[in-house]
């Protein structure tokens, strides 16, 4: 059995393995040194949120067994896409597959903010009190499968190596666990780390009550896509310590909280109006009004 072989056999072992792992490391970061003060009691937030993540794996277990990792063995077989039409070093295509992976789910994360329907969906993310490392998995059933649906898609275009597709799970798992914890970056590592990839603090913004915040920072991992698409913001016009979580709409606990009310979600009350806040260049976010320590 070559390497490749036996990375792909063990993808669901390796997967597990880092999102224990991950979680392990930012549930005790935010215990030693939390960013914010949180309002839902740990107990509630961590069994409703993760009973939805293990809600959704046993969905996608029925309805994909196989998930992204078969779709490439299937793509590569069939000899699908365009790294298995054009010749290129096994590490030039991992590299570019994870890239191009990176920027579709910037593209995706923009539609399900852009389209009132998909929106519907997306606001189980999003109507959370709290910003914590469970946030990071939480996440509608139909947006699970509408998102594996598209991730199918971008690996049979490209005809994406087995190895990327699981180096890409696990970053992407890692990542959203990482950028979604109640943690805070020093603010010169923070400042210089968000060149390349999505911090806490960057990321925290998008989970503004603020619609004009919400519509922006939607990177997971590379920072690049907001920068250069101008849905770039620096920081939330309140500060950190001072700005409101969640959504307008959504404010009680008992509904936001608790797997009931996440599931129900979607089908309650009006979408609403909600355009996608572009910038006309780089540049132009609003700087942090708060105390400068707030970054720290």
């Amino acid at each position: 059995m070559s390497l490749i072989e036996t990375i792909a056999s063990h993808e669901q072992a390796i997967r597990l393995g880092f999102f224990l792992g991950i979680l392990t490391i930012m549930a005790v970061w935010e215990v030693l040194a939390p960013k914010r003060v949180l309002t839902v009691s740990k107990t509630v937030r961590w069994a409703n949120n993760l009973g939805l993540v293990f809600l959704n794996s046993f969905i996608m277990r029925l309805i994909f067994p196989a998930a992204a990792v078969g779709m490439a063995s299937f793509a590569g077989t069939h000899g699908w896409g365009i790294f298995n039409y054009f010749s290129l070093p096994p590490l030039l295509a991992i590299a570019l597959t994870v890239v191009a992976m990176d920027f579709i789910i910037y593209l995706q994360h923009v539609l399900v903010h852009a389209v009132p329907v998909l929106w519907r969906l997306h606001r189980v993310h999003h109507a959370y009190l709290d910003y914590d490392v469970t946030t990071g998995a939480r996440f509608h059933p139909i947006e699970i499968i509408l998102s594996m649906l598209i991730k199918f898609a971008t690996i049979v275009v490209l005809g994406a190596p087995v190895v990327a597709v699981i180096i890409f799970e696990v970053l992407l798992n890692a990542m959203a666990m990482f950028n979604h914890g109640n943690v805070g970056l020093p603010h010169t590592l923070d400042r210089v780390l968000r060149w390349l990839i999505v911090t806490p603090d960057m990321h925290r913004v998008h989970h503004s009550i603020e619609d004009d915040e919400t519509n922006s920072n939607f990177g997971f991992n590379l920072s690049i896509w907001d920068r250069l698409f101008g849905t770039w913001r620096e920081q939330p016009r309140g500060g950190h310590q001072g700005m409101v979580i969640g959504i307008r709409e959504f404010r009680a606990p008992r509904q936001t909280a608790w797997i009931d009310g996440m599931l129900a979600m979607p089908f309650i009350g009006k979408a609403g109006a909600y355009a996608i806040n572009r910038r006309a260049g780089l540049g132009k976010s609003i700087p942090d009004k708060s105390n400068s320590g707030d970054g720290q």
